[in-house]
């Protein structure tokens, strides 16, 4: 049965064109490509620092014959100026990681992909949220044995999802948009 056109009671007509995803604040929410590519370039900028503590570290363990987590670990250690060099460096970047967090909603790679952290309603994401809700909570998920690591695959997968929000998004109570 088609109504009339004349008929007032009609509910209105109109074209829906294409429009960029919006959350319910009305932000344009991040593409799933800033956000690997912000995971990325975090895991990269504090990786960096390490690694040449681990290489050095992966040759003491090879040549030793002593190849497991508790030998590769004592390798580590016994870099000595490479593993504490690039420890401290790795703090100075969390301390700037946090500067950013606090000020922006931002890590350094979310910063150069120009997306960050909001709360649902669009509101400003705290610096306790982000590091509480989004980090902390759920790393700890993801040492409970044999549920971690199902976690986190189903964590990373969720992201393709039409909400385009992965499991640490729920428990935060957050999105990541466009900045």
């Amino acid at each position: 049965m088609s109504t009339p056109s004349n008929n007032q009671y009609a509910p209105p007509r109109s074209e829906v064109a294409d429009m960029a995803p919006l959350d319910h604040s009305g932000s344009v929410k991040a593409t799933r490509s800033s956000r690997l590519g912000a995971a990325i370039i975090d895991g990269l900028i504090f990786s960096v620092p390490l690694a040449p503590a681990y290489i050095s570290a992966a040759g003491i363990a090879t040549r030793s014959g002593h190849i497991t987590v508790l030998g590769f670990w004592m390798a580590v250690l016994a870099t000595g100026m490479l593993f504490y060099v690039g420890l401290l460096i790795d703090l100075l970047l969390w301390v700037v990681v946090a500067v950013m967090v606090h000020r922006n909603a931002q890590s350094i790679g979310k910063k150069l992909c120009g997306i960050k952290v909001a709360r649902t309603d669009g509101s400003r994401a705290t610096l306790g949220r982000i590091f509480w809700l989004r980090n902390v909570a759920n790393y700890v998920i993801r040492f409970v044995p044999a549920i971690g690591p199902l976690y986190g695959l189903v964590d990373i997968l969720m992201i393709f999802g039409e909400q385009r929000r992965c499991c640490h998004d729920y428990i935060a109570d957050t999105i990541v948009v466009q900045a």
